[in-house]
């Protein structure tokens, strides 16, 4: 799923427009003891209890694609059988009506999800009647061919409100407040199939993730039967030792600045693109190529691929580039650059030393004080 058909979806997160018919839920305890479930039309909800999920479901495909949010295809031996995605098709095409699959799916996740506090698990059925889209894109709410039926998976974590003092309008008076149990933001969840190209797409789902760093591979793994993804800082910690790995000495500062304008300019070329630009290992290799790799640099580029990224993985270009800064370290310094002037740094050595070369005019500030830069031409200047 792109942007544009996640966010088609939590626009039916509405009352205006939606799309929900049931929702189902099953309160665990510390114990991982059912304490209570939850089963009714959704629209028999009181009004203020519907918002309060509304923001819930929102949340559940909020963040960036790529980090957040995670595109997941099902491996063949899962579309058979008694594979997972056949018991996540019997569950929707049960409109979360049947007891036993709900009762399946939450011993499953209670089983797998470690969690050392209460949580609470959120489904939700929703049919949505896809309108039809003219060619400049406005919807045509009185023509449809397709619905599109889902379900939507929220895991919450339930904390105990922080003790304070509240002020009680019938006493008037300041008192202890009442610690309540508190229903928070989702730390995990999935839709179901996925809504590609605008329709339903069963042999992959849309993973949601709070952490971008941590996805739960038990749930991925163990309940979806999908293969986890590299998180977005792992992609970018690869990448970067494929970087080194291939250029060896020939890894200098201008290598870099080449890697990172190339994936800039991708990235830009793609930017009225609702979809991500994605790289797998053919694409990496011919980046690099036209980053200077010489073939003799690219001799074991794909041992090394299928070390650090996977053999059949792909990394997304927003994980491994920056395009809001150039960053230069040593272990006493940090520069950050506009990534388009990345032309006025250099590296030379001036008086048998290397030193980093900032081209630098007559606005100057060190810690906001405005200073004038001092002339030292006689000093050499080597680049290396």
């Amino acid at each position: 799923m792109n942007k544009k058909e996640v966010s088609e979806i939590k626009r039916l997160f509405t009352k205006e427009r939606c799309a929900i018919n049931r929702i189902c839920g099953c309160y665990i305890d510390t114990e991982k003891e059912k304490r209570l479930e939850l089963k009714e039309a959704f629209l028999s909800l009181p009004e203020e209890e519907m918002f309060k999920y509304f923001d819930i479901f929102r949340k559940t495909l909020s963040g960036t694609i790529g980090k957040n949010l995670l595109n997941m295809p099902f491996p063949l031996e899962q579309e058979m059988g008694d594979g997972t995605q056949k018991f996540l098709l019997k569950l929707r095409d049960s409109e979360l009506k049947d007891q036993e699959l709900l009762d399946e799916f939450y011993d499953k996740i209670i089983e797998t999800y470690y969690h050392p506090e209460n949580y609470f698990i959120i489904l939700i059925h929703g049919s949505y009647d896809i309108p039809q889209r003219t060619s400049d894109g406005l919807e045509m709410d009185d023509a449809s061919d397709y619905i599109y039926n889902f379900i939507l998976c929220s895991i919450c974590p339930v904390n105990l409100s922080k003790a304070g003092l509240c002020y009680n309008a019938e006493t008037n008076n300041i008192e202890d407040r009442i610690r309540d149990w508190i229903v928070e933001m989702p730390e995990l969840g999935f839709l179901f199939p996925a809504f590609n190209d605008r329709n339903s797409d069963v042999h992959s789902l849309l993973y949601y993730s709070k952490n971008s760093k941590e996805f739960n591979s038990e749930i991925v793994e163990q309940i979806l039967g999908c293969t986890e993804p590299l998180p977005a800082d792992a992609q970018k910690e690869s990448f970067d030792s494929i970087i080194e790995d291939t250029f060896g000495t020939d890894c200098t500062l201008e290598t870099i600045r080449m890697v990172h304008d190339n994936l800039n300019e991708m990235i830009e070329e793609a930017a009225d693109s609702p979809d991500p630009v994605i790289l797998d290992k053919a694409d990496v290799k011919t980046l690099l190529y036209h980053s200077g790799a010489t073939e003799e640099n690219l001799e074991h580029f794909e041992e090394q691929y299928d070390t650090f990224v996977g053999e059949k993985a792909t990394v997304m270009a927003s994980n491994i580039t920056n395009t809001r800064k150039f960053e230069i370290k040593t272990p006493d310094i940090t520069v950050n650059v506009n990534p388009d002037r990345t032309d006025l740094v250099d590296t030379r050595v001036i008086n048998g030393k290397r030193c980093l070369v900032i081209e630098i005019n007559d606005q100057v500030e060190v810690n906001g004080i405005h200073v004038f830069p001092e002339d030292d031409s006689e000093n050499l200047d080597i680049p290396f």
